[in-house]
């Protein structure tokens, strides 16, 4: 079997505020939810219509424990960046988001490679939603 990446983690500042924004406003299915004991969860989100066991890349919250992690919520590309949201309809998209609040950091624009805009989630971190061309 090849490798893939099955998930990324995104510090977050508290598991059900974030699951509530990922679920309410970019429509995100809840995967996963599992308590771990001690504070700590498994809290797995996936884009919606994204099959289950189809090897793609999962996000994981995962609650910031201490100041060292705190400080990284929102920013853990440096300002960069950090997800890529891929779409197969990126105008639907757009404005589903728009209309559910999220902030965009830029009018939509279209690139050699497709229709990208950045946005922002609850804590400031950057994504790409993006339709490639072809």
């Amino acid at each position: 079997m090849p490798q893939f990446i099955g998930g990324i983690s995104l510090v977050v500042r508290d598991y059900d505020e974030a699951k509530a924004w990922y679920r309410d406003i970019l429509g995100f299915d809840a995967v996963e939810d599992t308590d771990l004991g001690g504070g700590k969860r498994w809290v797995v989100m996936a884009p919606p219509g994204s099959p289950p066991n189809s090897g793609e890349t999962r996000l994981l919250l995962a609650k910031a424990v201490g100041p060292e992690q705190e400080a990284v919520i929102g920013n853990q590309a440096g300002g960069r960046v950090f997800l890529f949201l891929r779409t197969d309809d990126f105008w639907r998209d757009y404005h589903r988001m728009k209309a559910a609040g999220v902030t965009f950091c830029e009018e939509p624009r279209v690139e050699a490679y497709g229709t990208v805009v950045v946005f922002q989630d609850l804590y400031g971190t950057r994504w790409d939603l993006l339709q490639l061309n072809g």
